[in-house]
């Protein structure tokens, strides 16, 4: 959906590449499997620095060097650098666009998207990510995937046309702070929900592929969805709609280049791909456990 949200210098390369992006959306978590320093990317415990998210910026520093002198790079690692690297993938494709390197351009454009989403979800900016501290184990992935499953079908996903961003950092920031101040609701209306419901409603049993699998039942998930009255459809817009603009901005910071001269390396890419393949089915998830 970010793709067409680009203008029309930007988007046929994008529309060209649109099966690339999307399926490679995923490669990011693939990565945790892989490299041991890919986890914290995905996430920041705001709560382990500051309980209320007004206060935030008198706690932590935005910019990064200001945070590590504070903090160190150590304490920032274990609880999370989602908003930096954020940052930092939006300077890494700008590159890619003045080198008009397609496959870095393809790489950076579809991590860019992952990073840019967790940053919406509410639980990745708490320690509590998936209500292991509440009794609510599995929040995470009925927030997240569960619900846009069963009710995406009937969400809006117009969003309007990529913007500039004048400061990425800044901005990103903002998404942080957004989803942070969503969190509690995320657990408090699934705890109140739960005293209303006993657990032979609030779960069934579906057919994964040829497992039988425990989810969260398509009543209970109605409810919540309700109750949270449009959060997930919400933030997932805005994410679509940041995404293309993070995109936009680094074509424009790069200078703008003809994307039009540009052609698809896919013997380069395909090999990266199939390796980082490979590796994410051989190995154990490093660092936070896999929530999705």
């Amino acid at each position: 959906m970010a793709v067409f949200t680009l203008p029309p210098e930007m988007i046929q390369f994008y529309k060209t590449n649109i099966n690339y992006i999307s399926e490679h959306a995923v490669d990011a978590d693939k990565r945790r499997y892989v490299d041991k320093n890919e986890a914290v990317k995905h996430y920041i415990d705001i709560d382990r620095y500051v309980l209320d998210e007004e206060k935030l910026f008198d706690v932590l520093p935005k910019k990064w060097k200001d945070a590590v002198e504070k903090y160190s790079e150590d304490t920032l690692k274990t609880y999370g650098i989602v908003p930096w690297h954020v940052n930092l993938m939006v300077i890494n494709l700008t590159k890619a666009f003045e080198e008009k390197n397609v496959a870095a351009i393809l790489r950076c454009s579809a991590d860019l998207g992952h990073y840019v989403a967790d940053s919406h979800v509410p639980l990745h900016t708490t320690e509590n990510y998936n209500g292991q501290m509440t009794n609510q184990y599995g929040i995470h992935g009925f927030w997240e995937s569960r619900l846009p499953e069963l009710k995406s079908k009937d969400y809006n996903f117009i969003t309007g046309r990529a913007v500039y961003v004048d400061s990425v950092l800044d901005d990103e920031w903002n998404s942080i702070k957004e989803s942070f101040s969503a969190k509690d609701s995320v657990l408090s209306i699934e705890r109140e929900l739960n005293a209303t419901f006993s657990k032979d409603k609030k779960y069934t049993y579906e057919n994964r592929g040829k497992k039988l699998v425990k989810v969260y039942s398509e009543e209970y998930a109605t409810a919540y969805h309700e109750r949270l009255n449009g959060m997930v459809e919400r933030r997932m817009v805005q994410a679509i709609l940041k995404t293309g603009s993070y995109w936009y901005t680094a074509w424009v910071n790069a200078g703008q280049p003809n994307l039009e001269k540009l052609f698809n390396e896919n013997s380069t890419i395909n090999l990266e791909n199939e390796k980082l393949e490979n590796a994410y089915k051989k190995n154990q998830i490093k660092g936070r456990e896999h929530v999705h």
